[in-house]
């Protein structure tokens, strides 16, 4: 069972303060995915994240890909990935308070949501570095489970993956499960700090002075954003 210290609690806090700033209109659902890779023939750690919101609105609308952010809102590109890698180090922060709890197994992944002011966290601890599906396939899937999107949405090779999960090619982990409220409110977004046309301060004076640079991390590929920006 997962300890959840005052700390814990501090970075969950830190995180969805930053998802609200990150998203520069209003919403509804949101949720993230964010892997962390021991690997031993590296120094440190590597793996990735992406979120997708839902727009509110009245009509049924597509989820928004984070790295579809800059270009739809006009925005500084390079200072919203900055913006990304930060997010990033809180994930990494948070499996590191985790590790320093847990003395022996630890999640590899995991999923947040947001909704109806209820924050949950789904941790997974299944092993990547010998998963039967890469990280794109990985990516297909979740959105699959997480945002419905399914055979009839997407391409034919993205359908072949589904179809491949969904046949039995699913991977069985331990999952643990954390659900609170959300208490946050009154946060500015990046709209108001980060659009080209307007006066854009430092990523670095935006953000905790704390949290510096960030080492060994992978997030996406440029060839893995492109593919999910064409999705």
């Amino acid at each position: 069972m997962l300890n959840h210290t005052k700390k814990i609690q501090e970075i969950y806090e830190d995180i969805q303060r930053k998802l609200f700033y990150m998203i520069p209109e209003k919403w509804e659902k949101l949720y993230l995915y964010s892997s962390i890779l021991d690997e031993p023939d590296r120094e440190g750690k590597t793996g990735e994240l992406f979120f997708y919101y839902i727009p509110k609105g009245i009509f049924k609308k597509k989820p928004v890909n984070v790295y579809e952010i800059p270009s739809k809102f006009n925005l500084d590109e390079n200072q919203y990935l900055r913006l990304v890698q930060i997010l990033y180090g809180k994930i990494k922060e948070l499996r590191h308070e985790f590790q320093r709890l847990e003395a022996k197994e630890i999640w590899t992944n995991l999923t947040m949501s947001i909704q109806s002011l209820k924050f949950k966290v789904e941790y997974d601890y299944t092993d990547l570095n010998h998963s039967d599906f890469s990280s794109y396939e990985r990516h297909v899937i979740w959105r699959y489970q997480n945002l419905g999107i399914g055979e009839e949405q997407v391409s034919k090779e993205d359908r072949d993956i589904l179809r491949r999960y969904m046949l039995g090619a699913k991977t069985l982990a331990r999952k643990e499960h954390y659900d609170s409220g959300i208490y946050i409110r009154d946060i500015e977004n990046v709209i108001a700090y980060s659009n080209k046309n307007a006066s854009t301060p430092d990523v670095e004076e935006i953000v905790e002075t704390t949290e510096k640079k960030l080492r060994n991390q992978l997030l996406l590929s440029k060839e893995e954003i492109e593919k999910m920006k064409d999705k």
